[in-house]
């Protein structure tokens, strides 16, 4: 499915092509943290799908507990992060749910990650996938 996003001021869009009802919750303590929220919602997009039609996100280079490296994008304006995406030869992009344009269109997300540590009073619907790690 062919999507686009943008930032909340929309300094930055962008387009790309993902596959509805994929979209994972992630609760790591990173995500919570650069969210400023209970969790992160995103969904994969592979790399020659996925364009920059206006603007040049600001970006911040975080060093995983594995050692990988990941950008991650934001609007220098807004503030809003975009996506994330391996520091080197990308070969997808993990898309802010929260800034695509067609979010409702996307379906309940089917898998949440990183369950141990998700705060106690967060619930998703029954039947979806959840692992204590990234799979």
């Amino acid at each position: 499915m062919q999507v686009q996003g943008q930032c909340y001021c929309g300094a930055i869009a962008y387009e790309a092509q993902v596959e509805p009802g994929t979209a994972t919750v992630c609760h790591c303590t990173d995500c919570q943290a650069h969210s400023g929220s209970a969790f992160r919602t995103n969904i994969q997009a592979p790399a020659a799908g996925f364009r920059l039609i206006r603007g040049t996100p600001r970006t911040y280079i975080k060093t995983a507990a594995s050692g990988n490296r990941r950008v991650l994008a934001f609007c220098e304006v807004c503030g809003s992060s975009l996506y994330a995406c391996a520091a080197e030869n990308p070969q997808t992009y993990s898309l802010r749910l929260g800034t695509i344009t067609q979010r409702r269109e996307l379906g309940t997300p089917q898998r949440q990650i990183w369950t141990q540590r998700r705060l106690a009073w967060v619930t998703l619907p029954e039947g979806i996938d959840a692992f204590d790690e990234q799979p």
